[in-house]
């Protein structure tokens, strides 16, 4: 499963990264497109340009071919004047005569070469507007070059890093490809190993089965022959019954009502010094006890809260026994819990106070709204605590009334059915909830009532004094009431579970007497289990005195054996002297009389046996047999040792059927949620490897989709590099004949 975890958590970031690239190919063919656009339009610019420059070429062109021919006719012109001077020296006459031609041509090659020169000016001009035309625009294909090649660059530089990360993808995917490869190959085998050991188990549970059958059948006709009374079929004699103890459960209710006592402890503490210091407030506002006399309405209510803690203090009491009534041994019921009563009771009594000091706590706050120091915002305060005051009464009469109900099933059940268990346990969480609103509401109202106080011109520092006391009491309150109602909603499953069980097999106790008498019978039950184990030790130490016992009397007869053997060998070494000096003389004796020899010392020497009882019977023809009663005793006695032990390896065989049977029940538990995790690992295998093959072809897809538009990219960048190149050409040739021209003209 973990490893199924993992592979789904790398299937995942492998298609957050796939879905980044994806939207980064989708930014990159933005670009591209844009780029691809950008350079169409450069290119029609430079279409534009290019026809542009050449117009103004030919213009210069025609422009120079139209000033050589005007310096060509100027010259002939000038000539025609040097000639037309050398004949007027000549003749004078004919200057005069022709004066007035040669002024005519004169004024008309004047306006020709005015006209020429204003347009050579022209030209000028055009020239040189159209250079610096030239200039500017170069300057911005300039321009436009070099940050079309930043662009190039970047793309570059994007392309290197998405093909380094799509080769260190695949690279990856590859090794984790054969990781999980591996991986199913060990599950492979474990899953082989799991099916050798379901059918081992199969093999085992079928022979458990068996076995359990047989003895279940034993057990029925044991039951029906020897059980004469069945106590469980009846609801009645089945209440009598002990349940099954929860010591667990136990330990947990006491340590959940300890904790509820703490609480109401901290809730009583609060109580207490709000009544208390509500009573200073009392006496002190709107008029000071001390200098004034107050209004017969706040005399008796002070007197009622004085009287606060004979009511307020029987809750901790009363919370303490019942946590005193709840120990390990018990068994903690609502039938069986008979101290909820007297707190129930002891709800009661300050449920009574709270509604004697209500109308009391009401026409004060109206007395202290009639007041001439009483402003609108202090009344509307006031009338707001009127109302949260009504409501906390009401609250706590909620929790007194199921509070009761759950203190019937001790006295009353027929009040109260089991059914109705956890609707009592939820309004009492809801009531609780509803008492930390209450509170909040109170406290807040209080703490802008405190606040309008402090300004009233009157308020004295023993006042803010109380009303600070006041807020932290009514604070505590509200922090208990909230700790208690967030306590009883998180336990309320464990409440209504556990405090609505009964004995085995029956629907409920009958009555609290009923329970009373199964407490009875079970601290019976406890002290029979006691006596039974003192019991059993004393046979378990009977046994073993016993058997020491018949120890030592195996020992003493034994010493008693050795001591009658060390008796006859005395008296037939006395009598051997004589055998020994007729052996002596016999130098070679056969084996046949060796043979003799050693049969006769055989049957001289009794035979050890081992068993007790061949060393009782097996004697010597010189020895006498014990008598009959003694070796009755002592074989008595052997079988009755044997007897025992056979008895104890029967109950440790026993005990090892019990211990095997049940390491059988947890063996199939085991094979079952074995097979279970083996169907859920199958499955996670399945989709773990169709992720993978599909994930395969998506990096497949994906990189021959990168590969063709880093292709067409390349293709891209080198047309733009190719293009730049032939601008570049352009503008130099561009440049070198504005150059000439430009020289050109200033040279004529």
């Amino acid at each position: 499963m973990a490893a199924a975890a993992e592979l789904q958590g790398k299937y995942q970031k492998l298609a957050q990264e796939y879905s980044k690239l994806r939207a980064q190919n989708q930014v990159l063919k933005k670009g591209v497109v844009d780029e691809q656009a950008n350079s169409a339009s450069l290119k029609e610019q430079l279409k534009m340009k290019d026809q542009s420059l050449r117009k103004l070429q030919q213009e210069m062109d025609s422009l120079t071919f139209r000033n050589q021919q005007l310096a060509k006719r100027v010259e002939l012109l000038q000539d025609e004047l040097a000639l037309s001077e050398a004949r007027g020296k000549k003749n004078k006459k004919s200057v005069e005569s022709s004066s007035q031609l040669s002024q005519e041509q004169k004024s008309v090659f004047n306006e020709d070469l005015q006209k020429k020169i204003e347009e050579n000016e022209r030209l000028h001009i055009l020239f040189f507007e159209a250079d610096e035309q030239h200039k500017r625009l170069e300057a911005e294909l300039r321009s436009r070059l070099e940050v079309l090649e930043t662009d190039a660059a970047q793309h570059q530089a994007v392309v290197d890093s998405l093909t380094k990360k799509y080769t260190e993808t695949i690279e990856k995917l590859q090794n984790d490809k054969a990781k999980l490869e591996i991986k199913s190959q060990t599950l492979e085998r474990e899953a082989k190993d799991c099916r050798l050991r379901t059918e081992e188990c199969q093999q085992q549970l079928k022979n458990l089965q068996a076995a359990l059958g047989s003895r279940l059948e034993e057990s029925l006709c044991i039951i029906n022959e020897k059980v004469p009374f069945n106590d469980t079929r009846s609801t009645r004699y089945n209440a009598l019954n002990v349940p099954l103890h929860n010591r667990r459960n136990q330990l947990k209710l006491r340590d959940l009502a300890g904790q509820a006592m703490a609480f109401v402890q901290e809730l009583v503490t609060a109580l207490l010094n709000f009544h208390t210091y509500t009573e200073q407030k009392v006496q002190i506002f709107p008029i000071d006890s001390a200098t004034d006399i107050i209004s017969p309405l706040n005399q008796k209510f002070s007197q009622y809260l004085h009287e606060n803690a004979s009511y307020v203090r029987p809750l901790e009491e009363g919370m303490l026994h019942l946590f005193e009534s709840i120990t390990e041994d018990t068994v903690t019921v609502l039938e069986t819990t008979v101290k909820l009563k007297g707190f129930s009771e002891h709800l009661a009594s300050y449920l009574g106070f709270l509604r004697k000091i209500l109308p009391y706590q009401l026409k004060s706050l109206e007395e202290e709204c009639e007041s001439s120091l009483c402003t609108a915002a202090l009344r509307a305060r006031n009338m707001e605590l009127h109302r949260d005051m009504k409501r906390l009464t009401a609250v706590f009469e909620k929790l007194h009334t199921y509070v009761s109900l759950l203190a019937l099933p001790s006295t009353r059940p027929e009040g109260l059915l089991r059914t109705n268990y956890n609707f009592v346990f939820t309004n009492i969480a809801a009531s609780l909830h509803g008492f930390h609103d209450i509170l909040k509401d109170i406290s807040k109202h209080y703490s802008q009532k405190a606040a309008l106080e402090q300004e009233v011109p009157t308020a004295t520092q023993k006042l803010i004094t109380t009303n600070d006391c006041i807020l932290s009491s009514v604070a505590a309150l509200t922090n208990g009431a909230g700790k208690m109602a967030s306590f009883f909603s998180n336990n309320l499953d464990l409440f209504t579970t556990s405090l609505s069980y009964g004995p085995k097999g029956g629907a409920e106790f009958i009555s609290p007497l009923s329970a009373e008498c199964m407490l009875q019978y079970k601290k019976k039950a406890a002290a029979y289990v006691k006596s039974l184990k003192k019991v059993q030790q004393s046979l378990e130490k009977i046994a073993k005195l016993e058997q020491e016992k018949e120890h030592w009397m195996l020992e003493a007869q034994l010493a008693k054996i050795k001591l009658e053997k060390e008796n006859q060998k005395l008296k037939n070494s006395l009598s051997g002297h004589l055998t020994e000096t007729i052996q002596e003389r016999s130098v070679l004796p056969n084996i046949a009389e060796q043979k003799k020899e050693t049969t006769e010392k055989s049957l001289r020497e009794p035979i050890k046996s081992t068993s007790l009882i061949g060393m009782l019977t097996v004697t010597t023809d010189n020895e006498k047999a014990p008598d009959v009663e003694s070796r009755e005793d002592l074989i008595k006695t052997h079988y009755m040792a044997r007897i025992a032990e056979l008895t104890s390896h029967l109950q440790l065989a026993d005990s090892k059927s019990v211990h095997f049977h049940a390491e059988c029940r947890a063996l199939a538990k085991r094979l079952s949620l074995a097979e279970k995790s083996k169907e859920s690992l199958t499955e996670e295998l399945k989709l773990a490897s169709q992720n993978i093959t599909r994930l395969q072809d998506e990096l497949m897809t994906t990189k021959r989709s990168y590969e063709d538009q880093l292709s067409m990219m390349s293709d891209h960048l080198c047309s733009m590099n190719e293009t730049l190149t032939k601008q570049r050409e352009e503008i130099d040739t561009l440049k070198m004949a504005s150059k000439g021209n430009s020289k050109k003209n200033k040279n004529r």
